[in-house]
Formats: structure tokens, sequence, C-alpha cells
């Protein structure tokens, strides 16, 4: 990438523009740890399991519950919070 500043460009022009390439950067540095931090979290998702559970709430008789996709992904943490389903 070739950047130059325009040699017309006065001192507070020059770090204008420093200063937005440098927030630029920063903000794609920050996108690209929070998609690998989201990439990460993948994990611990219900891809494949929320069913499971429901499953298993509706063989001890909680019939017709759904779990939400916001319910949390440890069976303990979610089965405490099963009678909000």
């Amino acid at each position: 990438m070739d950047l130059t500043i325009p040699e017309s460009a006065s001192e507070a022009e020059a770090a204008a523009i420093v200063a937005a390439i440098t927030a630029h950067l920063s903000e794609r540095r920050a996108l690209a740890v929070a998609a690998a931090r989201d990439a990460a979290d993948e994990s611990a998702s219900w891809d494949g399991e929320k069913w499971r559970f429901a499953g298993r709430l509706d063989a001890i008789g909680d019939t017709g519950k759904r779990v939400p996709d916001g319910a949390p992904t440890d069976a303990w943490s979610a089965a405490g919070r099963a009678e909000r389903f």
C-alpha cells in the first residue's frame, strides 16, 4: 500500500491524515481480534446439543419446553433455568 501525503498539506492536515489511518488500522485490528475470539467461542454453542437437552427435559416430564438460543451452553446451568424456557 503506497501512501503519500501531499506536499501542500500543513502539519495539522498531515497529523489528521496520520490519525485517521491509525484509527482505521486500530479498528481493523480490533475486528480481527474479535473475529478470532468468536471463532474460539464456537466450541461453546448449542449446535446439535440443544435438541438433545430439550429431549432430556421432555423425558423428565418438562414437556413442550423450547431451549432458547441464548440459554447457557453448560448443561448444569441450563438445567437450573429450565423452568424459564
